[in-house]
């Protein structure tokens, strides 16, 4: 894929243009955490393609959420749990890695990599491949293999805090918030996919989408059939999601009149999903990978919180979104992620926030 010309200069972690005064480099961002992360990588990506081709290291789930991007380069597919699993399938993937420096120099002897999975696996990958520089968070357990240590500010948003590792010398103060939301790009595949989904079953008009699953299943809201129930009697209902969450499809199905809902669980690939997200009215969401699809593609969202909390830095990015939790218990947070099972046995961060206060913030945002 060709890059672009750069849209504008260079700008600072304040937006300030200024004349390019840095080298024209090659980047190479590596990513491969979760869907979820990948996404909130593409500010980092696109702020990088205006020093030059930006090419990026990440999962074969997350690949395809990076599709016609038009800040990308190159997307390297690294298996690292399968295929490409052990030392033999790291070096392989720096071997490639190499190999496409090597072919696609073009007079650009500088390679700086940017760790945006600060895993010790990443690090030594970026070694392997011949990174001159090597850009990673203070807080990395693999730190001491980079170059250029940035500080992982607990108060910003993981977008926020991706996008700086762009700018180890600079000033920390906050980026404007139009440079920090997720982009992706669904091309006329995934848009005809939603387009035939939506005609199957004659849909025409709004619609409201529901993401009710989650890998963690105490980040999953219990709630979502009896709010379909509500939303279905003011617009049609759209259950979001990958094959895992086929069961959580059916109970909502089970609440909501036939002509009034939509299964697009299993049906569309990630980046069509984003597609449909981004077709809906709004979305409401657990804390999970489907409420940063709805910041790219600019949807109002409700993310639900409940073990977890949006000071972690993973909440919503779009116009009007709003995020909800349990407001009086100490015991929250209990986790970074969510745990499979409440520690304390009574999960009331989940069970205790009431279909009431979703729908109510719900209406206030698409009204």
């Amino acid at each position: 894929m060709a890059l672009p010309a750069p849209a504008e200069p260079f700008a600072g972690p304040d937006g300030g243009k200024r004349p390019q005064d840095r080298p024209t480099q090659h980047s190479l961002v590596i990513q491969t955490a979760f869907i979820g992360d990948t996404i909130l990588t593409t500010p980092l990506i696109a702020e990088l393609a205006t020093r030059g081709p930006v090419d990026v290291v990440t999962t074969p789930v997350s690949a395809g959420l990076l599709q016609n991007n038009p800040a990308l380069r190159h997307v390297f597919v690294f298996d690292k749990r399968d295929a490409q699993r052990g030392i033999a399938g790291l070096w392989a993937m720096a071997k490639e890695i190499r190999q496409w420096r090597a072919k696609h120099a073009s007079g650009i002897d500088r390679t700086v990599a940017y760790l945006a999975q600060g895993s010790t696996r990443s690090a030594v990958l970026a070694v392997l491949a011949g990174a001159h520089e090597r850009i990673g968070f203070a807080t990395s357990p693999a730190r001491s293999m980079y170059t250029k240590r940035v500080p992982y500010l607990e108060n910003q948003h993981h977008a926020a805090r991706l996008w700086l590792l762009a700018f180890p010398h600079e000033s920390r103060a906050e980026p404007r918030a139009e440079r920090l939301r997720p982009r992706l790009f669904p091309g006329a595949a995934e848009k005809a996919a939603v387009t035939d989904l939506l005609r199957e079953h004659g849909v025409s008009g709004a619609f409201i989408a529901l993401a009710p699953g989650s890998v963690w299943a105490t980040k999953r809201w219990p709630y979502y059939p009896e709010l379909a129930s509500r939303v279905a009697t003011r617009a049609t209902v759209v259950v979001v999601g990958g094959k895992d969450d086929q069961s959580h499809a059916e109970a909502i199905a089970a609440a909501v009149p036939p002509d009034r809902f939509v299964s697009a669980v299993g049906r569309l690939s990630l980046l069509a999903s984003a597609e449909l997200i981004g077709r809906a009215r709004a979305l409401v969401s657990n804390d999970s990978s489907p409420t940063h699809m709805a910041s790219a593609m600019g949807t109002p969202t409700i993310t639900i919180f409940g073990p977890t909390v949006p000071d972690f830095g993973f909440g919503p990015l779009a116009a009007r979104s709003r995020v909800l939790g349990h407001p009086a218990l100490e015991c929250r947070p209990c986790d970074r992620h969510g745990p499979q099972r409440c520690p304390l046995g009574h999960w009331r961060c989940m069970r205790e926030l009431g279909v009431d206060e979703v729908d109510r913030v719900l209406a206030s945002i698409v009204s």
